[in-house]
C-alpha cells in the first residue's frame, strides 16, 4: 500500500516537473516570439520600399523563422495541455482522494498558466499575421503604383500639367474673390458717401433757396461733383478690367 502511494506520489511529482519545464520553455519562447514579431513590424514600418526591393531569400528567411517558431509554440502548448490532462486524471485516482483538494488547487494553477500562455500566443500570432497581410497589401499597392508610373510617363506629365492648371485656376478664383470683396467694400463706402453728400446737398439747397447768390455756386459744385463721379467710375471700371485680364492671362 505504502509502495503504491509512493509510486503514485512520484508520478504526480514527475507530471508537475514536466509542467514546470514546459511552462518555463513556453515563457522564453513567447518572449522571443514577441520580440521577433516586433522587429518584423519595426523593419516593415521603417522602410517599406527597402522591404519590397530586398531579395526573396531575405524576406522568406524571416517569415520562415516566424512560421517555425509558431509551429514550435503550438507543439509546446499541446504538450503542456496533455500534461495537464494527465494531472487531471491523476486527481481522480481513488488512492489520492484524501489529497484531492491540494492537488486540484495545483492543477488549477497550471491550467491558469496554460490559459494565459495560450491567450498570449494567439494574440501575438494574430497581430503578426494581420500586420503581414497589411504590409503585403501595401507592398502590392506600392508595386502597382511604381509600375503605373514607369509605364505611363506621358500620362504622368499630363497629370502634372493638369494639376498645375488646376492650381492656377484656384489662384485665379482667389484673386477674383479678393477683387469682388474690394469692389463690394468700395461700393459700400461710395454709398455711404453718397448719403452724406445728399444730406449736405439738401442743406445747401435749403440755403440756396434763401440766398440766390449762393445758388449759382451750388450749381457749379454739382457739375464738378458729377464730373468727379464719372471720373471715379471710369477709373474703377478700368482697374477692374485690368485686374481680370491679368488674372486670366
Amino acid at each position: 500500500m505504502s509502495t503504491n502511494m509512493a509510486t503514485s506520489s512520484n508520478y504526480w511529482e514527475d507530471l508537475r516537473k514536466q509542467a514546470r519545464q514546459l511552462e518555463n520553455e513556453l515563457d522564453l519562447k513567447l518572449v522571443s516570439f514577441s520580440k521577433l514579431c516586433t522587429s518584423y513590424s519595426s523593419s516593415s514600418s521603417k522602410d517599406q520600399r527597402t522591404r519590397d526591393s530586398r531579395t526573396d531569400s531575405v524576406g522568406s528567411s524571416q517569415d520562415n523563422m516566424l512560421v517555425a517558431m509558431t509551429t514550435e509554440l503550438e507543439q509546446l502548448l499541446a504538450n503542456l495541455s496533455a500534461v495537464n490532462d494527465k494531472m487531471a486524471e491523476y486527481t481522480n485516482t481513488p488512492g489520492v482522494v484524501s489529497h484531492n483538494a491540494a492537488l486540484m488547487h495545483t492543477l488549477q494553477r497550471h491550467r491558469d498558466i496554460l490559459q494565459d500562455y495560450t491567450h498570449e500566443f494567439h494574440k501575438t500570432k494574430s497581430n503578426f499575421f494581420s500586420l503581414r497581410e497589411r504590409e503585403d497589401l501595401l507592398g502590392s499597392v506600392h508595386r502597382d503604383i511604381e509600375s503605373y508610373k514607369s509605364s505611363t510617363g506621358v500620362n504622368n506629365r499630363r497629370t502634372e500639367l493638369f494639376l498645375k492648371e488646376h492650381e492656377h485656376l484656384r489662384n485665379s478664383d482667389s484673386l477674383i474673390d479678393n477683387a469682388i470683396s474690394i469692389a463690394m467694400a468700395t461700393k459700400e463706402n461710395i454709398t455711404f458717401q453718397r448719403g452724406m453728400f445728399k444730406s449736405i446737398q439738401t442743406r445747401v439747397t435749403t440755403l440756396a433757396n434763401r440766398f440766390p447768390t449762393i445758388n449759382s455756386l451750388i450749381q457749379k459744385i454739382n457739375l464738378r461733383k458729377r464730373r468727379d463721379s464719372l471720373i471715379l467710375g471710369g477709373v474703377i471700371g478700368v482697374c477692374t478690367i485690368l485686374l481680370l485680364l491679368y488674372t486670366f492671362h
